[in-house]
């Protein structure tokens, strides 16, 4: 493993305007003054976190996909965010992981918020993704995921660093904050979350809050409720050296899900 470069977007968002949402992303990129692994933007981050998924919904390989692989291409960085996006008859929130070369992944959102009847609408994953930069196994989740434990656990330290890209209001900011910290202790891993700020076409208020928290639970950046792109390096000596001396994963129960 090699020291680690990602690159925190918060930002507000344009209500249902992916146009307006891509052409503000592509300028904040442009005037990134750091070389970045790894670049995080928001959940739905052409849209906000909407319901309308007949209405915004893309087919993969149209605007946003085709977006993020230029963006790519451009930062020579892995981009990944979550977007609407429809197949066959279904609507996905679904996180796409764009590699430089062009090269993809995806996951599906696992846990659908059903408070605001995400669950009606959208068809929710059934796996993890894992995937590997500078020998970081890294694990992109999305929001309401967060709260989930047993659908994040770090099994025999199969992952290295856990994503959350997310649109969390401010009125729940405190379990945002004390979740990430608590999936990072608990998994023995770097977390990074990604929040928007703003306000939605809903009324509701984001205050971002988007974080790097370490494996000991330290914050190593926190962003509060400022719009910025962030650069941050994770220390790959400072997380193996704290699995060394503390393997709480050795003891960790056994366990199947059933999804």
């Amino acid at each position: 493993m090699q020291d680690l470069k990602i690159t925190l977007v918060q930002t507000p968002l344009f209500w249902k305007n992916s146009g307006a949402n891509l052409a503000m992303l592509e300028e904040k990129l442009w005037q990134m003054k750091e070389q970045s692994d790894l670049i995080i933007l928001p959940e739905m981050f052409t849209t906000g976190f909407s319901m309308d998924a007949a209405e915004l919904a893309e087919p993969m390989n149209l605007t946003a996909f085709k977006w993020m692989k230029q963006m790519a291409a451009q930062k020579k960085a892995v981009i990944t965010g979550s977007v609407i996006i429809k197949e066959g008859d279904k609507f996905h929130n679904r996180l796409i992981w764009m590699e430089p070369d062009g090269s993809f992944d995806a996951y599906d959102k696992r846990h659908l918020f059903r408070m605001a009847g995400e669950d009606k609408v959208y068809t929710a994953g059934i796996k993890k993704l894992i995937k590997e930069i500078k020998g970081w196994k890294i694990c992109p989740l999305v929001c309401y995921d967060l709260r989930f434990p047993v659908f994040s656990r770090n099994r025999q330290n199969e992952y290295d660093l856990l994503i959350y890209v997310a649109n969390w209001p401010a009125a729940r900011n405190v379990a945002w904050k004390t979740l990430l910290r608590a999936r990072a202790i608990e998994n023995i891993s770097y977390v990074a979350g990604v929040n928007r700020i703003g306000t939605d076409g809903k009324d509701l208020e984001y205050s971002g809050d988007s974080a790097v928290i370490g494996p000991v639970g330290e914050y190593i950046e926190e962003l509060n409720d400022r719009e910025e792109l962030k650069t941050i390096t994770l220390s790959a000596e400072h997380l193996n050296a704290f699995r060394q001396k503390f393997p709480a994963h050795l003891d960790a129960d056994s366990f199947e899900l059933e999804l």
